[in-house]
């Protein structure tokens, strides 16, 4: 069965608290609903302002594939706007239930049908397709929702749309809600909103029970609690109403239920709409959050290493994501191993568990590991295990509001400890002067650069300690990652002495 798909993203999705879309904005992600195949773009309501009606026209010029539509009241002044814009439809939305009616509208039932059909009409003459929506409809008479409808295909509605305003279906109730409209002689959408979180769950009821579009916007968004999720109902409906398997690229679609969309596109998309919306997207977000194909559990990474299937619904590539090994208290052996091949670090064995242990500890305190904090660690651990010609064995910090800041070392040079003791303007500087006390009698070596950085943030920050030396005309650099910034710049100190007196000799 074919379904087709109404995106409100820039008309319901950016009625969100605190979205206001430029033009140039809106044409962005109209042009990207067009191309992964979205059927109907709802380009905003033309008559909220003259900005928004410039928006529309934006787009409406600019030849898309889908059809454009305005919301519209059941009100011609509503309709000549949109008319303005020209758009190809309208979703003419009138309130059916007695709660609107009486204290929004204070009309009488008769008034709303004679004005949903004289709008209807109107927009119908003046060469647009109506899709008569009823706001309200999930709590509204069945017999009056089903007159209005009936009365608006007798004149020549193209589509009907029964929107569930506040959320207030389930999944039961959805189902034999819309298999009630599904009767009407006229193609069937279903409008959900979010307020109970089963926005998705009731539009999949109605497509079960009959209806042949469903609106939706990118990411959910949309006023209050969100509209259904365009690529939670695309991915579902591929998924779980098909093979109900691990799908990959190559699969061939089985699902009863086709759109036109394409899949691979709806990370890419749901990124642009939260870049130029400002709508921050919550890491567990199914399908497109972060974390939607993230694994921490050493024993979760080990099965989709060896099989994605073991937890993993769908591949992440099937909608343009990636698969990530998150690193923290919980890695195993098997994820982090994958983390590094796929930084192209080799380890030893001995190496790798001294990376393992680092990143466990950081685990403990709180911290998960990124990317570029694998990379400083390993490429730390993999220096340390050089071969040393100088090896700090002990450093000791004094410091405080009315103490000149000394730092003791201890240094073991070829098998020969060292003991020197520095001042400086901070511990940090104290304990370089230290170190360069120590081996003053085997190299000269000065620093030319030093610089830092927290790459894990908080108090019990991961640092990054990157130094540049100088031996003679001879230049390197040299860093170390640890949690204390004194001990990781001395660390990254003496790396660069010993890589220098190395070269030496």
């Amino acid at each position: 069965m074919k379904i087709k798909v109404l995106d409100t993203t820039l008309r319901d999705g950016e009625q969100t608290p605190g979205i206001s879309l430029t033009a140039s904005e809106k044409l962005r992600i109209a042009t990207k609903l067009d191309e992964i195949g979205v059927n109907i773009i709802e380009a905003g309501s033309a008559i909220t302002s003259h900005g928004e009606r410039k928006s529309i026209k934006e787009i409406t010029s600019e030849g898309l594939n889908a059809e454009i539509a305005s919301f519209a009241r059941a009100v011609k002044i509503d309709v000549d706007a949109a008319l303005e814009c020209d758009v190809d439809s309208v979703h003419l939305v009138v309130p059916t239930s007695n709660l609107h009616i009486e204290h929004k509208l204070k009309k009488s039932k008769e008034e709303v049908l004679s004005q949903a059909i004289d709008a209807s009409e109107y927009a119908l003459d003046h060469g647009l397709i109506v899709e008569l929506s009823a706001e309200d409809a999930t709590r509204s008479e069945m017999k009056f929702l089903k007159e209005i409808f009936n009365q608006g295909v007798d004149v020549g509605v193209q589509r009907i749309c029964a929107c569930d305003t506040v959320g207030m279906l389930t999944p039961e109730k959805s189902f034999e809600f819309y298999k009630e409209l599904s009767t009407i002689n006229a193609p069937l959408s279903v409008h959900c909103h979010n307020d109970f979180g089963l926005a998705v769950a009731n539009t999949l009821g109605a497509i079960r029970a009959g209806a042949t579009e469903f609106h939706c916007t990118v990411n959910g968004i949309g006023e209050r609690a969100g509209n259904a999720s365009l690529e939670e109902i695309i991915v579902s409906l591929k998924t779980l109403y098909g093979k109900g398997q691990n799908y990959t690229i190559e699969d061939n679609d089985s699902s009863i239920y086709k759109t036109d969309i394409n899949i691979q596109e709806l990370y890419s998309t749901s990124k642009l709409v939260s870049r130029l919306t400002g709508v921050y997207l919550q890491p567990n977000k199914a399908i497109v959050g972060e974390n939607a194909f993230a694994h921490e559990s050493g024993i979760h990474a080990d099965g989709v290493i060896k099989n994605a299937a073991t937890y993993e619904p769908i591949v992440p590539e099937l909608v343009g994501h990636k698969r990530k090994f998150i690193m923290g208290k919980h890695i195993g052996t098997k994820g982090l191993k994958n983390n590094l091949d796929e930084l192209g670090i080799k380890a030893s064995d001995e190496q790798f568990m001294e990376i393992f242990d680092k990143v466990k500890a950081l685990g403990d305190m709180g911290k998960c590991v990124t990317d570029v904090d694998l990379q400083a660690i390993a490429y730390n651990v993999l220096e340390l295990k050089r071969e040393q010609k100088v090896k700090l064995e002990e450093v000791t910090i004094v410091s405080g509001n009315k103490v000149i800041p000394t730092a003791s070392i201890k240094l073991k040079i070829d098998d020969k400890d060292i003991l020197e003791a520095g001042v400086g303007i901070g511990p940090v500087d104290a304990a370089i002067v230290a170190v360069k006390k120590g081996i003053s009698e085997f190299a000269d070596v000065e620093l030319e650069e030093y610089h830092v950085d927290a790459i894990t943030g908080g108090t019990d920050a991961l640092i990054d300690v990157i130094v540049k030396l100088r031996l003679g005309d001879k230049i390197i650099s040299a860093r170390s990652t640890q949690p204390d910034i004194i001990n990781a710049s001395v660390e990254a100190y003496l790396s660069g002495v010993n890589r220098l007196l190395e070269d030496v000799e």
